[in-house]
């Protein structure tokens, strides 16, 4: 079996190590750059792997391996499609998980081959909890190799579904010190904006912008 590996995250950089070291599958390139798509219809692969490939596939690519393209998600879904789930997974008290589907244009819309909840912790952040999700994304990958290679079929997905875009980030780092908030709730949102090495929430003084990070120790944690 041959296949091509779209993308490259922590957990997805597990899974394609994995692979190579495997002797079922010819893991043929990795792409992680949208103007090498094309490289997909010379090579033919039988199977495609995706993790945190950061652009939109067209069907066309989508249509050529016989297999499909198999997305690893960092979510529960179908809640949080799309961009930077395990911030919204804290702020909005949606639920977590990493979720394993087949690739269709409608974004991490797909049939789902399996997925697991993750609990979010009081004391987690958004970095906390990404670290997490990637170390559950490839134990699940391993668990459903056998029959993602025989092509199990995956499961439609139902309910109530939300999805999340990139530019939404910008759009709620700004804290405004004027505000009156919930306690919890602003808690939520520093814990979801909290994803060292990055930047995200920030309030301004003086001309300047000042960075927020939040830390929650559990008292089981204290020496």
């Amino acid at each position: 079996m041959q296949a091509v590996f779209l993308g490259m995250n922590d957990g997805g950089e597990k899974v394609y190590n994995w692979l190579n070291d495997r002797n079922d599958i010819e893991v043929k390139a990795l792409l992680t750059e949208k103007n090498q798509l094309s490289l997909v219809e010379d090579i033919e692969p039988d199977i495609m792997i995706s993790s945190g490939f950061e652009h939109k596939v067209p069907e066309e690519i989508i249509e050529v391996p016989e297999q499909g393209i198999v997305n690893l998600h960092p979510s529960f879904l179908p809640h949080n499609r799309g961009s930077h789930p395990n911030i919204w997974s804290i702020i909005e008290d949606t639920p977590a998980g990493v979720s394993i589907h087949y690739m269709t244009e409608e974004i991490d819309g797909g049939p789902i081959i399996d997925r697991k909840e993750v609990r979010v912790e009081p004391s987690d952040t958004a970095g906390k909890l990404y670290d997490r999700l990637q170390n559950e994304m490839f134990e699940l990958f391993k668990e459903n190799w056998s029959d993602i290679k025989e092509g199990v079929k995956g499961e439609e997905q139902t309910g109530s579904t939300t999805t999340h875009y990139e530019r939404e980030l910008g759009e709620i780092s700004e804290l405004d010190l004027d505000e009156k908030v919930e306690v919890g709730e602003f808690l939520k949102k520093l814990r979801g904006l909290t994803w060292k090495p990055y930047k995200n929430a920030y309030f301004e003084k003086y001309g300047e912008k000042y960075f927020v990070e939040v830390e929650i120790i559990p008292e089981s944690e204290i020496d």
